[in-house]
C-alpha cells in the first residue's frame, strides 16, 4: 500500500504529524478519526515538499537512533524483571529528558491500561514506531515471550544503527575533504594565478600556450567563482527533489548498481540489512510474507526493494525465497546460497542472520579500504593540479630571469 504523510490535531489541540499506509487519502483519514484526531491534511509521501523535507532534517523524532534502542532495552529488562508492563512504562516515563517523547510514552501507557495491546498501542503513534517494531512486539504477544522479542528488537536495532553509522561516516569524510579541494582550488585558480596574469601583462611577456591557458582559467574563475559554486549546489538540490520522484529514483538507483566501485558496496550494505531484518522477524514468529513487505520498507535501494516484492509474489505461488531473489541477478550469488542452504536445513531465521553478519563484515572491510585509499589519491591529485599550476605560472618568470641575467 501507498505511503502517506498526514497532520492531524489530537484531543489537546496539538499538531500532529505522521506517516501511514493506506489505500487511499479517505482511509487515513478514517482511521485517525477512529483515533481520535481531526484530520487536517493527508497526501502521499512521494509527493514530497522541499520545505517539509527540509524541516524534517531539523526536527528530531520522539524516538529514532539510540534513544529508541534505549527505550526498548530498559522495557525488556523491566519485563523480564517481572514488572507489568504498565508498571514498567510508569517507570520509563520518568526517563526521557524532552516533552515530546514523555508525551509518546505517556499515551501509550495509558491505551494499555485501557485494555490495549502494546503493539496496537504503538500503532497509533503517528509512525514514532516503524512497521518492523510493531510487527516484532504483535509476534512477542502472540508468542507470549515479549520481553525476549524486545531484547532480540534491540539488538536488531542497536545492529542497523552501527551499520548506518559506519556507511555514513564513511561518505561525510569524502565529502567533506572533496569539498576542501575545490575550495583549494577554488582561491588557487581565483586569486593566486590573476596575480600573475597581472604582472605578465604589465611586463609585456611573450608566454607559452600551456601557460596562456591556466592564466585564462584564473581569470574565468576569479570573474565567475560563484556560478562554480551555485551551479553545483543547485545540482544537488534539484537531483536531492527529484529523488522522491519514483520514476527517477528507480532509474538513479539502477545507475548506482552498475557502477563498478559503488554498485557491490550498495548490493552489499542492502543485503545485510534485508537479510538482518528478515532474519530478526522470522526467528520471532512473524510469518516470511509478512516479513518480506516490511523487509521491503526498510532498503534504500528502490531497484532491489523491487526484486524483493517481486520475489514475495514469487514466494506466495511456493518457489523458494532464494530462487526468487536470484531471479532478479542483483542479490550477491554468496548470500542466495546462504540462504539456500538455510531453506535446505529448516533454519532459514539463523542463515539470514549469519548472511547479514557475513555481509556487514564485508561491508565495514570494503568501507576501510575505500577510505584508505581515498585520502592518497586525493592527496597526489591535489599535489599533481597544484604542481601543474606552479609551474605553468613560474617557468616564464624563470625564463624571464634567465634572459636578464
Amino acid at each position: 500500500m501507498p505511503l502517506y504523510t498526514y497532520k492531524a490535531l489530537n484531543a489537546r489541540g496539538e499538531m500532529l504529524d505522521g506517516q501511514m499506509e493506506a489505500a487511499t487519502d479517505v482511509e487515513v483519514a478514517a482511521r485517525l478519526q477512529e483515533q481520535g484526531h481531526l484530520p487536517v491534511e493527508a497526501r502521499l509521501a512521494s509527493e514530497g515538499g522541499g520545505a517539509s523535507t527540509w524541516r524534517s532534517l531539523f526536527k528530531p523524532r520522539p524516538f529514532a537512533g539510540e534513544r529508541l534502542v534505549q527505550f526498548t532495552q530498559q522495557l525488556a529488562t523491566l519485563l523480564g524483571a517481572g514488572q507489568p508492563l504498565d508498571r514498567a512504562l510508569t517507570i520509563l516515563l520518568e526517563l526521557p529528558e524532552d516533552e515530546a517523547a514523555r508525551r509518546v510514552v505517556s499515551d501509550v501507557r495509558d491505551a494499555v491500561r485501557g485494555g490495549t495491546s502494546l503493539s496496537v498501542a504503538l500503532e497509533r503513534q503517528h509512525g514514532t514506531f516503524s512497521r518492523l517494531y510493531i510487527n516484532m512486539v504483535r509476534a512477542g504477544e502472540a508468542g507470549g515471550s515479549l520481553h525476549e522479542t524486545l531484547s532480540r528488537l534491540a539488538d536488531y536495532l542497536e545492529r542497523s544503527r552501527a551499520m548506518q553509522g559506519r556507511v555514513v561516516n564513511a561518505l561525510i569524510y569524502p565529502a567533506i575533504l572533496l569539498v576542501m579541494v575545490g575550495l583549494s582550488l577554488l582561491f588557487l585558480l581565483g586569486y593566486v594565478v590573476p596575480q600573475f596574469a597581472q604582472m605578465y601583462d604589465s611586463l609585456e611577456a611573450e608566454l607559452p600556450a600551456f601557460t596562456q591557458v591556466v592564466l585564462w582559467i584564473g581569470l574565468f574563475v576569479r570573474d565567475w567563482w560563484i556560478v562554480l559554486v551555485v551551479v553545483p549546489a543547485l545540482a544537488l538540490l534539484w537531483i536531492d527533489r527529484k529523488r522522491r520522484d519514483p520514476a527517477f529514483r528507480e532509474v538513479l538507483d539502477a545507475w548506482i548498481l552498475k557502477r563498478r566501485f559503488f554498485g557491490g558496496l550498495v548490493a552489499k550494505v542492502e543485503t545485510a540489512r534485508v537479510s538482518r531484518t528478515l532474519g530478526t522477524l522470522v526467528r520471532n514468529g512473524v510469518p516470511l510474507m509478512a516479513a518480506l513487505g516490511i523487509a521491503q520498507k526498510v532498503m534504500d535501494n528502490r531497484v532491489l526493494a523491487a526484486d524483493v516484492a517481486a520475489a514475495a509474489d514469487e514466494v506466495k505461488n511456493g518457489v523458494a525465497l532464494s530462487t526468487a531473489l536470484a531471479r532478479g541477478k542483483r542479490f550477491p550469488r554468496l548470500a542466495l546460497q546462504m540462504i539456500q542452504v538455510g531453506e535446505e536445513s529448516g533454519e532459514l531465521d539463523a542463515m539470514l542472520v549469519k548472511t547479514a553478519e557475513t555481509f556487514e563484515h564485508q561491508t565495514s572491510v570494503a568501507l576501510d579500504r575505500m577510505l584508505a585509499a581515498l585520502v592518497p589519491i586525493v592527496t597526489v591529485v591535489l599535489a599533481g593540479v597544484v604542481g601543474v599550476v606552479v609551474m605553468a605560472v613560474l617557468t616564464p618568470l624563470y625564463d624571464l630571469t634567465n634572459a636578464i641575467g
